[in-house]
């Protein structure tokens, strides 16, 4: 380890321990959490399914940076190439449409075979794998609507492919022995302005009832819904809302997704996790950041990530939060995207660690709102730099922006060489 890194940390955690913070108790804990990284920042939403199919569902990936992954195996490689440069052992989130066969296959009609090299792959890297069934780009999607189609015969197709992926899901954390998260986003819902809020809402509640009819180990498998304020093409009225999926998920024992980009631009969620910690049986996090609308923008150290970090390390919720990325940006290097919204997520969560929180408790307890405010002030100028440089070299990753030169090479050498 570099003598400089070392005694940087060193003078830091003095510093740290006068307020009987304890770096090193922090830095443990830390490696205990992993992060879901999405796969389909490196790809662009395409997947390989159906890679022909326009993406829908108010989804939109702008820039035309060269390099995209065409094929599982680049996939891969660039998955391993970003972990490679992320203090910690982590997971990815695959989307179903990643399915690595030659089979032509429909959604409906996926097994875990068809992800068996996901697994394999996964075994060998140490990760886990979480999982989502791909309820857009696809002819059954196209008029806007998917669980709460007003057609049977749609709805029944899109039942079936979110059944099937919840046993895809069983199967990853049977194979990986870490639990396997299956989120189901939906993006039905009306341009304009709907004649009939209801009878769409109850068809997702019938539709999400037999979903989640088969009884799964929750071992193996954990669902999650997720909520939207809306999207392209369904600026108007999005079914499945904060509201829907709340009281669904609370009633039903589900998690309850909360996306960072999914509310109304002024709102953030992280003054929505301690609510629903009271009444959730546990959160899943995708980690994002809106530009005035959902527009999945790289993850940065902004007050919202801080904010978050802060939410869940105070309020002892890591044990029952599960913490995933979604965003994609493809006007930069997309390896690059990866780097940096993960390493950001993982900052913040440390940077909270590192607080007095419970100086401030007591601070606030006692009506000292000068002591509270004072202290929030000061720590935010405390040397948890030097802490997440120590952690880094610790953990065999690239201290500070020299990641960038290794993502640079690999653009060099692999990515430039697949063209736009």
């Amino acid at each position: 380890m570099s003598s400089k890194i070392e005694q940087n940390y060193r003078e830091a955690q003095e510093l740290y321990a006068k307020h009987g913070i304890d770096t090193e108790e922090a830095l443990k804990k830390l490696q205990t959490i992993k992060i879901s990284m999405h796969c389909w920042q490196g790809d662009d939403v395409r997947g390989f399914l159906n890679r022909d199919q326009e993406l829908t569902g108010g989804i939109s990936v702008t820039g035309s940076y060269p390099g995209a992954a065409r094929t599982p195996e680049e996939l891969r490689a660039d998955l391993e190439k970003a972990f490679s440069l992320i203090p910690g052992k982590h997971k990815v989130n695959l989307h179903a449409i990643y399915a690595d066969t030659d089979e032509k296959v429909e959604l409906d009609r996926i097994e875990p075979k068809h992800y068996e090299k996901w697994v394999s792959w996964a075994k060998e890297q140490g990760l886990g794998l979480d999982f989502n069934p791909t309820c857009f780009s696809h002819e059954k999607s196209s008029d806007g609507f998917t669980l709460s189609h007003a057609d049977p015969e749609i709805r029944r197709f899109w039942i079936d492919h979110c059944k099937a992926s919840r046993r895809v899901g069983a199967y990853f954390g049977e194979q990986l022995g870490q639990t396997c998260v299956t989120n189901v986003w939906v993006p039905d819902g009306y341009k304009d302005i709907p004649a009939d809020r209801l009878a769409p809402r109850q068809r997702l509640k019938d539709a999400l009832d037999e979903v989640f009819a088969e009884e799964i180990d929750p071992k193996f498998n954990l669902d999650a819904v997720e909520s939207k304020l809306f999207g392209l093409g369904a600026e108007a009225y999005t079914v499945g809302s904060h509201e829907f999926y709340m009281g669904y998920g609370i009633r039903n024992n589900k998690l309850i997704c909360l996306d960072a980009g999914h509310f109304h631009p002024t709102e953030v969620i992280s003054n929505k996790l301690s609510a629903l910690s009271l009444f959730a049986d546990g959160i899943l996090l995708h980690v994002s950041r809106p530009v005035r609308w959902d527009s999945d923008h790289v993850v940065v150290l902004d007050d919202e990530l801080m904010d978050i970090g802060r939410e869940l390390v105070r309020g002892d919720l890591l044990g029952k939060t599960h913490i995933g990325l979604d965003f994609f940006d493809a006007s930069i290097n997309r390896v690059a995207a990866w780097v940096i919204g993960t390493r950001n997520t993982i900052k913040a969560l440390l940077r909270a660690m590192l607080e007095p929180a419970e100086a401030l408790r007591k601070a606030e307890l006692a009506g000292d709102y000068t002591t509270r405010l004072a202290l929030s002030e000061e720590f935010k100028t405390y040397p948890f730099g030097a802490v997440w440089d120590y952690y880094c070299e610790q953990m065999g990753v690239p201290v500070r922006e020299s990641w960038l030169d290794e993502v640079k090479a690999y653009e060099q050498e692999v990515l430039q060489k697949r063209g736009g």
